[in-house]
């Protein structure tokens, strides 16, 4: 989890709408606000699938926001935080899961089969390789983000 502060000078329901209209008029965007109180207001963003074979090529990375309105400079205070999505992490997490599973299965003598050693060592090296990869895509979704959000939130 990534977390990137900033401050506007407009208040937390102006910077909102602003952030809707803009996504909106891109499209392919999911965009939820929460106003649990009155000086802060919770925003939930992220690109949505159209079709099932985008999965691949999909943005996995969830935005959520808080704005807090800075009474004092009459300002509002942005915090970003950017998170892989649940799917993602359970498909690598899973991966590397069962590889260990393969693997401790031959240590404990459960099987012998050499097989299983390629198997194990397979599925376990796939959910690590998956692992890496998808950092440094989050990496990039990240910086697009943020690319995005200066471009629509600068005065």
């Amino acid at each position: 989890m990534k977390t990137w502060s900033f401050k506007l000078k407009n208040i937390p329901k102006e910077v909102s709408k602003k952030l809707e209209l803009e996504l909106s008029a891109i499209g392919g965007f999911v965009f939820n606000t929460n106003s649990t109180k009155d000086n802060l207001l919770t925003f939930k963003m992220r690109k949505r699938i159209l079709y099932p074979w985008y999965i691949v090529f999909q943005n996995w990375t969830i935005v959520n926001g808080e704005l807090f309105k800075n009474d004092t400079e009459n300002s509002t205070d942005v915090e970003i935080t950017f998170n892989q999505h649940f799917l993602i992490k359970f498909i690598i997490f899973t991966h590397i899961i069962l590889g260990l599973g393969f693997l401790a299965a031959i240590i404990s003598g459960i099987s012998i089969n050499p097989s299983m050693y390629f198997l194990g060592g397979t599925v376990f090296a796939l959910g690590l390789v998956l692992w890496v990869v998808l950092q440094k895509k989050i990496e990039k979704d990240i910086q697009k983000y943020k690319a995005l959000i200066t471009k629509i939130l600068e005065p």
